[in-house]
């Protein structure tokens, strides 16, 4: 990742800020459902109801999608809220976060060290497995969920009627990891909470945050990041689902899909124009790449003016465009230059 000749500090240096470039940070609760399947794949989807597979991001649960997944489950269809290992029912709650020992914190073991990308794509590969047998599935992802859904897409193809990537990111032979796609310029803008790392990620093989903070510039800072058109109140129920530990692995694991099979599956990017996290720019140059690609099958594209990298604060209008993905076809028939402005 660096050049040999660099010193070990300067080592560590550059792997923390390009870490903390690649946060893409999501939020949630408790998990609802984790994903344990792990039986063969079907031959191909059979038909029935849809199942919404929704995959958080980074410092997240699969909770994060509870307002969603209750307005697509009340429009009737199967939603699955993935927790990736380690994460929401299977969370690591660090001792030292509990009491807030910042100094036993920077040292405290993390079990998520060694945790990567083919770690989070067998989790919701096996989930998609399991659902494709009931019928259609459209997989979803948020933030660093995109790159998930970009390595299952890849492996899986013919299990999958739409993917969806919400404010995510879509990895390009240019921009092949999440590191890669915050370390470009079209993310220069993006904020990063610096300031709120706790310990050596090197060392500990997690990116570790400190979401309990009391410090106001920090708690700033943090909902600038995630929600800064939310009320306090929501922002703080948002931190209290947050947690500490990403493995500095994920960030950095290849997610290209291939022109033949991730690249088949029809696609939509749901764009939100406030995010500070993965800045609206970045986004754009995601879904021309990934276009360039594919040029036969190119995003459907949803707009999103005034969101957020949480999205907007009622779910309704997220949750019209999810539902929409479901009456698609299966193949990209659209027209190319399709886009839906909210």
């Amino acid at each position: 990742m660096f050049m040999t000749h660099h010193t070990n500090e300067e080592r560590r240096g550059a792997t923390r800020r390009t870490a903390l470039r690649g946060l893409g940070l999501t939020v949630g609760g408790a998990a609802l459902a984790t994903g344990l399947g792990t039986s063969p794949a079907a031959s191909a989807p059979r038909g029935g109801p849809v199942t919404y597979v929704l995959v958080h991001g980074t410092h997240s649960v699969g909770a994060f999608w509870m307002p969603i997944a209750r307005e697509l489950g009340l429009r009737g269809h199967r939603v699955v809220m993935v927790d990736q290992p380690l994460h929401g029912a299977e969370a690591f709650v660090g001792e030292s976060y509990q009491r807030q020992d910042l100094a036993a914190m920077a040292v405290e073991p993390s079990p998520l060290k060694g945790l990567g990308l083919d770690d989070y794509e067998a989790r919701v590969t096996g989930i998609v497995r399991q659902a494709a047998r009931n019928g259609p599935v459209v997989l979803v992802g948020h933030s660093l969920g995109g790159v998930s859904v970009s390595r299952v897409a890849d492996a899986v193809p013919h299990l999958l009627h739409h993917i969806c990537y919400m404010a995510a990111f879509c990895p390009s032979h240019v921009l092949p990891t999440a590191d890669a796609c915050t370390a470009a310029p079209e993310n220069a803008d993006a904020v990063s909470p610096v300031e709120l790392t706790v310990g050596d990620p090197d060392r500990l093989g997690v990116l570790r945050l400190n979401f309990r903070t009391g410090v106001s510039g920090e708690l700033a800072l943090l909902k600038e990041m995630i929600c800064a058109d939310h009320p306090d109140a929501g922002f703080r129920r948002i931190l209290a689902g947050m947690q500490t530990d990403e493995p500095v692995a994920a960030y950095a694991g290849r997610a290209v899909g291939r022109a033949g099979h991730w690249g088949r599956v029809p696609r939509t990017y749901l764009r939100f124009g406030r995010d500070r996290t993965i800045a609206t720019a970045l986004q754009d140059r995601m879904i021309a790449e990934a276009d360039a690609s594919t040029p036969g099958n190119r995003f459907r594209v949803h707009d999103f003016p005034g969101a957020s990298h949480v999205g907007p604060l009622d779910p309704t209008p997220v949750a019209d465009a999810l539902d929409t993905l479901a009456g698609l076809p299966a193949a990209a028939t659209r027209s190319p230059s399709a886009r839906h402005h909210r």
